[in-house]
């Protein structure tokens, strides 16, 4: 077992997470030390308002080589940040605060401290202000990786879809051969490493039943070559293949993964298959980076009843690769 620190990001401070992450450890007991990334006080306002008992072990990241740690105390790494109330509308407050989050984590990975990293749901509205797609985007930025993928991973099945937040309507123009080749390079090394093996993938059409009445079939010019290049470049990869029937259960059991050509087309169908039962994984960092598979969700803010199940599975993932 590889007991190395996995670093946790709380995240947006208005979100969901302190709490998926209090039921977390109460869920097992971890091996890998756990070290959380936040704000103390918002930790307490919010122990306090869900009226549960937390010990804080505070670390000094000029010492962090230093400590023995275990997870009998929440080990934490203080970034201050400044409200009164436990929970508050998100904002663009919390954006500075986060960033600084973010700053402490890529330190230690840079230290070669650890190569475990999760953070906890931020509002992309909010924190990216609609200048970087995604987190998976952002943190890539920060790294210098041009090729990334989004793998939404369950051990029965996964999905990547080729364009992440993109509108619909910019979705077409992003779908050629190069950005095919490289999401599927992607998922074929991140599946060797981590299980030893060559993934099964099945790849979507763009059109409905891969047909279209435009002049300009993307499935028949784009997608249905770059398959048949990979094919014989040696992957085991079929298609396209309808996103209408591809998730009957005949059907998906064939594969470990399905590559969707947009965010939804494969999102929708592997959350209603799996709800909770899976995590988002970044593929092409040069750490293994997992946030829950959920966002914010300030619906349910203070009421104690979110599913910590995505977020057990990313530590449980992390304590296993």
């Amino acid at each position: 077992m590889n007991t190395k620190p996995i670093i946790i990001v709380a995240g947006e401070p208005n979100s969901i997470f302190f709490e998926i992450f209090f039921k977390a450890l109460k869920y097992q007991k971890y091996k890998s030390p756990l070290i959380l990334i936040g704000s103390i006080k918002i930790l307490n306002l919010q122990i306090k308002k869900l009226k549960t008992k937390q010990k804080i072990k505070l670390l000094d990241i000029s010492r962090i080589e230093n400590y023995n740690l275990n997870n009998r105390s929440i080990n934490l790494i203080n970034v201050d940040y400044d409200q009164n109330k436990a929970f508050k509308k998100i904002t663009n407050k919390s954006n500075l605060y986060i960033e600084n989050c973010f700053k402490v984590a890529f330190k230690l990975i840079n230290m070669k401290y650890t190569d475990k990293f999760i953070n906890g749901p931020i509002s992309k509205t909010t924190f990216l202000d609609k200048k970087i797609l995604g987190i998976t985007e952002y943190i890539s930025n920060k790294f210098f990786v041009k090729k990334n993928a989004m793998l939404i991973y369950n051990k029965d099945l996964s999905v990547c879809p080729l364009t992440t937040h993109l509108p619909l309507k910019l979705v077409i123009k992003s779908i050629n051969k190069k950005n095919i080749f490289e999401k599927v390079y992607l998922i074929n090394e991140f599946y060797k490493k981590n299980f030893n093996k060559k993934p099964k993938i099945g790849v979507l059409g763009l059109n409905p039943h891969c047909e279209s009445s435009d002049k300009f079939n993307e499935d028949q010019k784009i997608i249905k070559p770059a398959i048949h290049q990979l094919k014989i470049s040696g992957y085991k990869i079929s298609g396209p293949y309808p996103a209408d029937t591809i998730f009957l259960r005949k059907n998906r059991i064939k594969f470990d993964v399905i590559l969707g050509m947009y965010h939804d087309q494969v999102l929708t169908p592997i959350k209603t298959l799996f709800e909770y039962d899976a995590i988002n994984i970044t593929l092409g960092l040069p750490f293994i980076r997992i946030s829950p598979d959920h966002g914010p969700n300030t619906q349910m803010l203070g009421k104690n009843l979110s599913n910590p199940l995505s977020l057990i599975k990313a530590i449980l993932f992390l304590e296993k690769n």
